[in-house]
């Protein structure tokens, strides 16, 4: 089968390194110790090679958040019924949600996407349609898509970054909003690097000990019946993945062949970000990884992705809210580093 995807693998190629060669002999050169600032040097080059360019910028900016839910809650690995996810979505339009708080904190549109709420919202304003169905099916019985459906989702997610480079928008948090989706990335996250599920199974949105126990078995059985295999990234997204975490992967994807600084929020967005980064390794150069998650599995990827995340303060959310306080981290990389004078401009030495 041939997918539209495929050709824009073709497109992601690592940024060219002599920007960051660049970025790093004006660090060199500005008044501060050397490596002073620490991460946020490396960070204001890597930036500056996505970007091509020796004054790099973190805005303007965007947060999309990817909402979906999830026919694996049927076997009860939720705390939450499903129609949060379709009640919530009106505390984003109305402003009154965590993301919603954080994007007029941090001066970045949101965009809010429905790719597969188990819900009729075509009557809502102020979000993207782009639903592929109303939620996955059960992947402890059969694969969560099809392979359409995958790439349906995994276009919404490319074509969303695609037109918000159009309008120049420089970087973008990614992230997710659906009951279920910590099943899904936990699946995900056991296929891709062969660790046990009860190794990478969380609470989610507040499980017992008891719950996270019966989540990881419905995912070691699901697993078991699909014999999924780490190199075969796209298998395991159509079996075992969501709608949302399709449409994310095909965010970071379209950061990566249109240039974009793509930040990746918690588990969930990591796991999507995984998946990416094995279909077109360049992807991860495309990347910051905005927090590190309270979620077990999170460190396993960051691991596997070989990655440290910009922040550490327990979340668990979703919603891109760590990727969304990542933005004030790469502000004041991108900042120092265009804004500091050299000794020389300052006549000390």
């Amino acid at each position: 089968m041939t997918h539209w995807w495929q050709s824009l693998l073709e497109n992601i190629h690592p940024p060219q390194p002599v920007w960051a060669e660049k970025a790093a002999v004006r660090q060199a050169s500005l008044v501060k110790p050397p490596g002073s600032l620490g991460r946020l040097e490396t960070l204001a080059a890597r930036i500056a090679a996505i970007q091509a360019t020796e004054t790099p910028q973190s805005r303007p900016r965007a947060i999309v958040v990817f909402c979906a839910d999830h026919g694996i809650c049927a076997e009860g690995v939720n705390a939450f019924p499903t129609r949060i996810t379709h009640q919530h979505l009106h505390n984003f339009i109305g402003g009154g949600a965590a993301i919603a708080v954080l994007a007029r904190l941090t001066g970045s549109e949101l965009v809010i996407c429905d790719v597969g709420i188990d819900a009729d919202v075509s009557h809502m304003s102020g979000i993207r349609h782009s639903k592929v169905r109303r939620g996955t099916r059960n992947f402890a019985h059969e694969p969560a898509m099809t392979p359409e459906e995958c790439d349906a989702a995994l276009h919404a997610g490319y074509t969303t970054v695609s037109e918000l480079r159009q309008r120049g928008i420089r970087a973008v948090a990614i992230g997710e909003m659906g009951i279920g989706n910590t099943t899904a990335a936990a699946a995900v996250t056991a296929a891709l690097t062969g660790k046990p599920p009860e190794l990478v199974t969380g609470r989610g949105s507040g499980l017992s000990p008891e719950g996270v126990a019966h989540k990881a078995d419905v995912i070691r059985h699901a697993l078991e019946r699909h014999r999924l295999r780490p190199d075969a990234p796209y298998d395991i997204l159509v079996n075992v993945g969501g709608l949302d975490l399709a449409a994310m992967c095909g965010a970071f994807l379209g950061c990566a062949a249109e240039g974009l600084i793509a930040v990746a929020d918690g588990y969930v967005s990591t796991a999507a970000a995984a998946v990416a980064v094995a279909l077109a390794p360049a992807a991860r150069e495309f990347m910051v990884f905005g927090h590190r998650s309270a979620e077990p599995g999170h460190q396993v990827l960051l691991d596997l992705l070989g990655v440290t995340p910009l922040l550490q303060l327990d979340l668990c959310l979703g919603e891109a809210s760590g990727a969304a306080l990542a933005f004030s981290i790469l502000d004041a990389a991108c900042s120092l580093h265009v804004g500091m004078v050299t000794f020389a401009e300052a006549q000390m030495g």
